[in-house]
């Protein structure tokens, strides 16, 4: 059962007579105690609601589309509380970070229902055989899932969890139902590299069709892992070996099943100093919120963009524009690449990217994401950002006022003295923006 804290005005609950503080027991008799349970027994033409009102049942039903909201309002968007991780896993990137930040920084959540409304990865640890059940029941898709290895003793080693290897029989009951799959395998060297690799990527490729697509991505190292299990980096020959090892096994599920399935992150790439592969590579970019094609999808789409630059900018504009860009190691070589291919086509236009070293986790952290305001802050003091700073959105919370570092974009901008701007992560975005208002 769920409390109703608000109803939408002029919505199908109000205009039935549902009432905040009600309790909402059942939707046509089945029982109600997520966001889960909610969406999918709300998805009929009639449904009869069950409540309780000042400890009194009462029924009331509402007739809708099928898959029309009727506008109650909960006090969470999952109708419950989080579920926290059980695990310790030896590369926990929120293990390693240092004291100070916000504190829902540090919640590690592992929760299935976040997996099917916003992408998150969950190891399957927490869950039971009623949960597989019922996304079964459901027709919950996709699940992503934090594989990492499978093999069972690897599994509970790295988790520091006693049911972490038990719970990859889920991997294959989930796919003899039809429930796609979506897996990761975070990888840390000398633990589930090399062979163990080899036997996670032969035994994933088994659940096909189901595991649709997995991605292979470096454990991210901060310089916060005192007291913490030693991991190391890898170096740029085992990169390369990890990635012929990925293509490898990509190639054959190509060649038996149509789809290549396994993809390594552009991380890898940047750091074995190969070229990315093109955009067949990635296919529908399934895994791209694990680094998985995001540069070259910038790259595509900020071409794409450029075929269209005569529709943004007429011909004849005049342009009188200098604008810096600010983003990781990782990405810097493709924005300079990019900022390049625009200014030989806009006279006018200079656009600079500076590299930020990200000082705040550590070295080895190198994505765009991670970066902080401090750093920002720190490493452009004394350079020349022209008329306006470009940021990557990223590095800002979805509310898009803080920095990890608790600096706000406006705090940035006071100290450079530069207009600075949050972009999101999409080429046509990019370019937008390096042009600024001329192409508005």
């Amino acid at each position: 059962m769920v409390t109703v804290c608000g109803i939408e005005q002029g919505s199908r609950a109000e205009r039935a007579g549902v009432r905040a503080g009600d309790v909402l027991l059942a939707i046509n008799q089945n029982g109600i105690d997520d966001v889960l349970d909610y969406r999918f027994y709300l998805a009929e033409r009639t449904v009869t609601l069950s409540l309780l009102r000042d400890g009194a049942p009462l029924e009331i039903t509402v007739k809708k589309g099928v898959y029309d909201d009727i506008g109650l309002v909960f006090e969470t968007p999952l109708m419950d509380k989080k579920q926290c991780c059980a695990n310790r896993c030896i590369f926990c990137f929120i293990d390693q970070l240092p004291k100070g930040l916000r504190p829902s920084l540090y919640f590690k959540d592992d929760d299935a229902r976040l997996s099917f409304l916003h992408g998150n990865y969950v190891t399957l640890t927490n869950l039971r055989d009623k949960d597989i059940d019922r996304i079964i029941k459901m027709h919950i898709s996709p699940v992503n899932v934090s594989v990492h290895t499978t093999n069972p003793e690897l599994r509970c080693e790295m988790m520091q969890n006693k049911r972490a290897g038990k719970v990859l029989d889920y991997l294959g009951r989930l796919a003899e139902a039809g429930i796609r799959l979506c897996g990761q395998i975070v990888l840390c060297r000398g633990i589930n590299d090399g062979k163990e690799l080899e036997r996670s990527l032969e035994d994933l490729m088994t659940l096909y069709p189901a595991m649709s697509s997995v991605s292979v991505v470096p454990a991210g190292l901060t310089r916060y892992r005192e007291g913490l299990f030693p991991l190391t980096p890898f170096t740029r020959e085992e990169c390369r070996e990890i990635i012929a090892t990925v293509n490898a096994f990509g190639d054959r599920a190509e060649l038996q099943h149509g789809s290549r399935i396994f993809c390594c992150a552009d991380e890898l790439y940047l750091k074995a100093e190969l070229p990315l592969p093109d955009e067949a590579y990635y296919g529908d970019y399934e895994q791209i919120e694990n680094g998985v094609g995001m540069l070259r999808s910038l790259m595509a789409e900020f071409g794409d963009e450029l075929d269209f630059l005569g529709d943004l900018l007429p011909e004849g504009t005049a342009l009188s524009r200098r604008v810096s860009i600010a983003t990781g190691r990782a990405a810097a070589p493709t924005l300079r690449a990019l900022a390049g291919a625009l200014t030989r086509r806009v006279p006018g236009l200079s656009v600079t990217v500076y590299e930020i070293e990200n000082r705040f986790f550590g070295k080895e952290i190198t994505v765009a994401g991670l970066l902080t305001g401090k750093d920002m802050a720190e490493q452009l003091a004394d350079k020349h950002l022209g008329d306006e700073l470009l940021i990557p959105a990223s590095t800002l919370r979805a509310e898009g006022d803080l920095f990890l570092c608790g600096m706000t974009p406006r705090q940035l901008s006071d100290s450079l003295g530069v207009t600075v701007t949050p972009v999101p992560s999409d080429g046509a975005a990019l370019l937008r923006a390096m042009l600024g208002s001329k192409c508005e």
